[in-house]
């Protein structure tokens, strides 16, 4: 059976590029979670790029370590970590391997699913609130560090794999800086996302952390 044309799997060749090129592109793309419960599926509508040793913001700016690994490649895996020590962000690894690079998903409309999403987002007001939000993303589709350097790109049968969907039009993509980054990092307009769609998270600009005395 041919899979329709939003149906078709990414091919590694599309991660394989440049972040900058990546991250907006990956608006509009069907994003699949894949567990025992059943599928969870939901139409990205907001990201982040991340330029590895070409931007203060990225976890690989200083190099490789143990928690950032899988951003070196190769593309087309997902790279997880943990944050605040309670939640989990997914990323997608891009870009040539050995320079690392990835896109956060930052936000999603669920659009199979929604019922296991609610299970595990019970605090969710609505449906438009289950993965707004990198960490919501993450827990709506039950991602966590034991899914650090997935494969995206092996098939149905993966834990995680995103499908061709159905990109917005160009005049719709907005760009502007990322949410809670600080430094020289701040200033970089890469935060994607699709213009007023209800799920997309509110910014917020980077606030440094008070220093207890």
């Amino acid at each position: 059976m041919i899979a329709a044309p939003e149906r078709t799997p990414l091919p590694r060749a599309f991660f394989d590029r440049p972040v900058l090129e990546v991250a907006p592109d990956l608006l509009g793309r069907t994003l699949v979670r894949r567990t025992a419960e059943g599928p969870v599926e939901l139409r990205l509508t907001e990201v982040e790029a991340y330029d590895g040793a070409n931007d203060p913001g990225s976890h690989a700016f200083r190099g490789r370590t143990a928690r950032n690994g899988v951003m070196f490649g190769p593309p087309g895996h997902a790279y997880v970590y943990f944050t605040y020590g309670m939640w989990h962000c997914l990323n997608v690894v891009c870009g040539p391997e050995g320079a690392a690079s990835g896109v956060l998903l930052r936000a999603g409309e669920i659009q199979v699913g929604a019922e296991l999403a609610r299970k595990r987002r019970i605090s969710a007001r609505n449906d438009k609130e289950l993965a707004k939000g990198p960490a919501r993303l993450a827990t709506a589709l039950d991602v966590d560090r034991a899914l650090d350097g997935t494969d995206l790109c092996t098939g149905a049968d993966a834990p995680l794999s995103v499908l061709t969907g159905t990109p917005p039009p160009a005049d719709l993509v907005r760009s502007g800086p990322r949410t809670g980054v600080g430094g020289d990092g701040a200033p970089h307009p890469w935060r994607f996302w699709i213009a007023d769609d209800p799920t997309v998270s509110p910014y917020r600009p980077h606030q440094p952390r008070r220093r207890s005395t």
